[in-house]
C-alpha cells in the first residue's frame, strides 16, 4: 500500500479492518452484531463504520448478511497485523516484556510505525514467522501462511504433544498458561480426558496439571514429530 493510500486510513478503520479480517477467518461473513462485540462497542457506531468502509471499498456489505473484506480491505489488515505481530516479537525478544503484555503495549504503537521501522524490526529479527503466541505474521507482501496445530481440547489419552500457538491475548489466561509451564515449544502429555466435556489432565515437565476443556481450546498443539518438530 502506498503511503498516500495509507494515510486515507484511521486509527479506527484499521482497528475494524482487523477485527473483520479476525473474525472472517473462518469464511463467514462478518455480522454487525458480532463486530461490535469483538470491539466493545455499539451496533449503530458499528452500522456507521461499516457505510464508511463499504464506501472506501475496503469491505463488501450486504444488509443483514454481513460484511466480507475486499482484496484492498484484506490487504490493509494484514498490514496492520504484521505492523502488531512484528511488534509484539520485538517488545518480547528485545525488550523482555512478557507474552501477556506485548498485546496491549502492541495496540498503542501498531497504528504509528513507518514501513521503515517495520523493515528494520523484520531484518533485526532475522524475518521471523511467528509472533510470541505462535500466530504467523503476515510476509511484507501480505502473504500468510495457515494458523498451525490443532486444538488441545480435541486430544486424546496418551498423545505426546507440542505447544506451538495460544489464541487468547487476555493477560490473566496467558500468565496463568505460563504458570502451569505451558509456553510455546514446550511438550506436554496427556494422562487423562474426562468425558462430557470435562478437564484435561496433563503431564508438563514431571508435573500433573488439569485444565477445563475451554481452556484447552484456546492451546493448539501438533503431535511429536509432525510438522518437522523433533520433541
Amino acid at each position: 500500500m502506498t503511503a498516500s493510500a495509507k494515510r486515507v486510513l484511521s486509527q479506527a478503520v484499521e482497528d475494524y479492518l482487523k477485527a473483520i479480517y479476525k473474525l472472517q477467518a473462518h469464511g463467514e461473513a462478518v455480522s454487525t452484531t458480532g463486530l461490535a462485540r469483538r470491539l466493545g462497542t455499539s451496533p449503530a457506531a458499528v452500522t456507521k463504520m461499516v457505510k464508511q468502509l463499504a464506501q472506501l471499498r475496503l469491505i463488501d456489505h450486504t444488509p443483514y448478511y454481513g460484511a466480507r473484506l475486499t482484496p484492498s480491505g484484506e490487504k490493509a489488515a494484514l498490514e496492520i497485523i504484521r505492523h502488531h505481530r512484528l511488534l509484539e516479537l520485538y517488545l518480547h525478544e528485545a525488550l523482555g516484556y512478557g507474552w501477556d503484555e506485548v498485546d496491549a503495549e502492541a495496540e498503542k504503537l501498531e497504528h504509528h510505525i513507518s514501513e521503515e521501522f517495520e523493515d528494520r524490526i523484520d531484518r533485526m529479527l532475522g524475518s521471523p514467522r511467528h509472533d510470541p503466541h505462535g500466530d504467523p505474521i503476515p510476509t511484507r507482501d501480505g502473504e500468510v501462511e495457515p494458523p498451525r496445530g490443532r486444538s488441545l481440547a480435541e486430544s486424546a489419552e496418551g498423545d505426546r504433544l507440542v505447544i506451538l500457538r495460544v489464541r487468547d491475548s487476555d493477560p490473566s489466561v496467558l500468565r496463568y498458561l505460563d504458570r502451569l509451564g505451558m509456553r510455546l515449544a514446550v511438550v506436554l502429555e496427556v494422562t487423562e480426558v474426562q468425558p462430557f466435556s470435562g478437564p484435561i489432565t496433563l503431564r508438563i515437565a514431571g508435573e500433573t496439571h488439569s485444565i477445563g476443556r475451554e481452556l484447552a481450546g484456546h492451546v493448539f498443539v501438533e503431535r511429536c514429530g509432525e510438522g518437522g518438530n523433533d520433541a
